[in-house]
């Protein structure tokens, strides 16, 4: 049976008169969307906008939480209590799922951004702190993450896990990504990174920066959007994607044919 895979990138990452992306053209390849919630990136009106436009081509919606650190894209280590990270957690899926109700759709996932979506996977307390946010405003929530302590929280509390695979990021031997300070740890030629996420979906392995291929289960695969000739890149993948009979569909729906065929 032809593997399904959903296609996702991290959208609605401008702020006020600053825009990251292109958004409209990845919403033309994607399949879901992460939409930044305030706190690293986003604002009410491009999140009114982006979910919006998600609902217009029948994109599933997904919400991008992180710590509060929007000088530095979410993407630095900040000293916060498990509650705080929960409540911050709640305050940004609340604020998108306000958004989603207005425009008659709900939000269908759940996946934290940049240093937090790192640290969760790790940290058992921040871990459960994301969790307990997620069951506690829907309990039908995706949890999309890497394994790890958070795949491990979420399941334990009933929630649905979606593992996510990052072609563009180089795998340390534990599955793990090469943190971002390290050299070789984002790729750029994009032949491997095609070659890589063909490899990923239709045949459940990955190399890692010593050569050795691992396995690795992807129900959805990340496309970066924020670099040069990102469009073209995903457009790229999910060409050959499709070339190589992958379906591509929303998470929902990945998840529900993998449930059946178990």
């Amino acid at each position: 049976m032809s593997p399904t895979i959903d296609l996702v990138a991290d959208l609605g990452e401008g702020f006020g008169t600053y825009t990251l992306g292109n958004d409209r053209d990845l919403l033309e390849i994607v399949s879901s969307a992460n939409i930044a919630c305030g706190f690293h990136a986003g604002d009410p009106d491009i999140m009114d906008a982006t979910v919006a436009e998600c609902v217009r081509r029948g994109v599933g919606i997904g919400a991008h939480p992180s710590f509060p650190d929007l000088r530095g894209f979410g993407r630095r280590t900040m000293d916060l209590s498990a509650d705080e990270v929960r409540t911050d957690v709640l305050y940004q899926l609340g604020a998108l799922s306000a958004f989603a109700a207005v425009h008659g759709t709900r939000v269908s996932h759940i996946a934290p951004h940049g240093r937090l979506g790192n640290l969760v996977a790790t940290r058992g307390d921040y871990a459960a702190a994301v969790a307990d946010a997620a069951a506690g405003v829907d309990d039908s929530l995706i949890v999309v993450a890497q394994e790890g302590e958070l795949a491990k929280a979420a399941r334990s509390r009933g929630l649905r896990v979606g593992l996510v695979g990052i072609a563009d990021r180089a795998y340390q031997e534990d599955g793990t990504l090469v943190p971002r300070a390290q050299p070789g740890a984002v790729l750029h030629d994009p032949r491997e990174i095609v070659e890589r996420t063909v490899r990923m979906v239709c045949e459940g392995v990955i190399s890692t920066v010593s050569g050795a291929d691992i396995d690795i289960a992807a129900d959805t695969v990340l496309l970066h959007g924020d670099n040069p000739g990102a469009v073209e890149l995903a457009r790229l993948i999910r060409s050959e994607l499709t070339a190589a009979g992958v379906r591509i569909a929303p998470l929902g729906e990945v998840l529900a044919e993998k449930q059946k065929v178990a």
